[in-house]
């Protein structure tokens, strides 16, 4: 049993091919990776964020309506409220009340943010525990 390890010369000869293995394989891992990072790049990038949730909302009589114009003007379910201290002190008269109500705020899309902050404001000031934003939902188009 015979093997060749060399030239008889003894200089080996120059190999002038590259191997192109390695270079294969790492093209079609590169590859694969591309094919599964693209879409959640592709989907980051566009956004289309939901315009509110829609939760069905339980209207107790006892629940107070809080309103925001878009002039700033705060009604206290349909009664205008003159300004901050008087929605203060409502809102201090129910809030030891046991059942505590929930205040739920409707602001106008053209309202300021300054505007319903005050309110809720108001609610922590007054020690109400549980304030919500009243939204409508979305229209749905074909």
């Amino acid at each position: 049993m015979s093997m060749n390890v060399g030239s008889s010369s003894g200089e080996d000869e120059v190999v002038s091919t590259i191997n192109t293995t390695p270079l294969v394989d790492v093209m079609l891992v590169l590859l694969i990776i591309f094919l599964i990072t693209i879409p959640a790049v592709i989907n980051t990038i566009k956004l289309d964020l939901p315009m509110e949730t829609n939760i069905a909302r339980v209207t107790k009589p006892e629940n107070i309506e809080i309103a925001v114009t878009r002039d700033g003007d705060i009604y206290w379910n349909a009664t205008l409220v003159s300004d901050s201290e008087e929605l203060v002190k409502r809102l201090g008269k129910i809030a030891v009340l046991n059942p505590q109500p929930e205040v739920h705020v409707r602001g106008d899309t053209k309202a300021r943010y300054e505007s319903v902050g005050r309110v809720v404001y108001a609610c922590q000031r007054a020690g109400i525990m549980k304030v919500s934003f009243v939204t409508q939902p979305p229209e749905r188009g074909g």
